[in-house]
């Protein structure tokens, strides 16, 4: 399965035209986005497929998931967060079950003990082959017991155009990898970030990061 996911940057970034230019080029079969807007759900007028989003409580933005025909099962859960007062509403996942493994797409929270705890819960609360993929706002290694970090190596993301940073990841567990790289920016802050996974590409010699 090749899978592309990108964070729009909701104010002023990417719109379904945008998205729907990558997916006509990269033919993905799955596209993950991080801070959807309204208006992103007509990509299957413009490119076919199906869509599917999950709304944040007390946001505007959300997470949506671009599917081309495949049959899955989806839903969301909710991740540890922050009862300090004024912080970000609890954040939720967005769950994609396939016959043979699940994704994952997530945008997590910047706070860097929070953010490995929301992928431990993720792990915990999803049996079997799994990919964890989108915005992890993660600063350095993630080092999670049965995973592994196999997203592009490249720099995804610049914060204040100044400081850059490796923020959107792709970590596995029981899956084989392959061809992951990034895609140039455009209207968005982040790069889309692109990867092939599946319990098929299992002992095969895999690509380097890109």
């Amino acid at each position: 399965m090749k899978i592309i996911s990108w964070n729009l940057l909701y104010r002023r970034g990417a719109a379904a035209a945008d998205v729907a230019k990558i997916i006509e080029r990269e033919k993905p079969d799955l596209f993950l986005l991080q801070e959807t807007v309204d208006g992103i759900d007509r990509l299957p007028s413009m490119v076919g497929g199906r869509f599917y989003r999950v709304p944040w409580k007390g946001k505007t933005y959300g997470l949506g998931a671009w599917l081309n025909g495949a049959e899955v099962e989806i839903h969301s859960i909710r991740l540890p967060f922050s009862r300090v007062p004024g912080k970000f509403p609890p954040r939720r996942a967005q769950v994609l079950a396939f016959e043979e493994f699940s994704v994952v797409n997530v945008h997590l929270s910047h706070g860097q003990l929070l953010n490995r705890r929301q992928i431990r819960h993720i792990g915990k609360s999803i049996s079997g082959p799994l990919a964890i993929i989108g915005d992890f706002n993660a600063v350095g290694p993630i080092v999670i017991k049965g995973f592994r970090d196999v997203g592009p190596r490249r720099i995804t993301h610049m914060a204040k155009k100044m400081m850059p940073f490796r923020l959107d990841r792709v970590l596995v567990r029981d899956l084989g990898w392959g061809g992951a790289r990034v895609l140039k920016r455009g209207p968005s802050d982040h790069r889309p970030i692109v990867i092939e996974i599946g319990p098929a590409l299992l002992g095969r010699k895999m690509a380097a990061h890109g």
